[in-house]
């Protein structure tokens, strides 16, 4: 699972079938600092999250795993929203 923060929502007027009942996000990875790494990214959101929030995301083919269908073209797929993160600098 990754770090990210959601900067926006896409709105699609047409969507595959297996999508029409989620949003997608745009997510600005981050690294465990919360700064920024890497350019951002589109997310299907599985749990609700809005622009501003730290979540987790999980990639891949595992992507697909938090939605409620079997099969979707899904490359990313918000999984949680972070409520605090706790960090020691060594």
């Amino acid at each position: 699972m990754l770090l990210g923060k959601v900067i926006g929502t896409i709105w699609a007027t047409r969507k595959y079938n297996t999508l029409q009942s989620y949003k997608m996000q745009f997510v600005q990875p981050l690294n465990g600092d919360l700064e920024k790494i890497g350019d951002p990214i589109i997310a299907v959101d599985t749990i609700g999250a809005g622009p501003g929030e730290i979540i987790f995301y999980a990639t891949s083919s595992e992507s697909v795993i938090a939605m409620d269908v079997d099969m979707a073209p899904v490359d990313a797929s918000i999984v949680g929203i972070v409520d605090s993160v706790n960090s020691q600098n060594n």
